[in-house]
């Protein structure tokens, strides 16, 4: 029942009510989301779904998203699988940072539109596709 063209997005975010949200913003436009509760949870997913994109909170209690993308791009099975980082705009300031010393993808502050959302999901994925 896999459909090859269907985009499969995992999003590893310690708060269930935002992975409804993402799932409801996403599967409308025809995207698979899964949610992963946190950052050991979402790391063990990372590596069984293999997903197309990982979309990926900073602020989680069990591992934060920092070390998920660390650990993920450390893997060469995961390596390649591109990540847009959410986070509080109180962390603007480490935006500029964290996209250049980490090189993810792209970058959402909440609280977001659901307009930025899908834009910034469909950039990274066109680049992919691209690639």
């Amino acid at each position: 029942m896999n459909d090859a063209n269907v985009r499969r997005i995992l999003c590893i975010e310690d708060e269930s009510e935002m992975i409804d949200l993402i799932r409801l913003i996403l599967s409308r436009r025809g995207f698979d989301v899964k949610g992963a509760a946190g950052g050991r949870e979402g790391l063990r997913m990372v590596k069984e779904e293999l997903p197309d994109l990982v979309l990926l909170d900073l602020m989680m209690p069990d591992m934060d998203g920092w070390e998920v993308y660390q650990q993920m791009k450390a893997d060469e099975s995961t390596r390649q699988i591109p990540v847009i980082v959410i986070t509080a705009k109180a962390q603007s300031i480490d935006k500029v940072l964290g996209l250049h010393i980490a090189k993810v993808d792209d970058y959402i502050a909440k609280p977001f539109s659901p307009q930025d959302l899908l834009k910034s999901v469909e950039k990274v994925l066109a680049k992919t596709i691209a690639a």
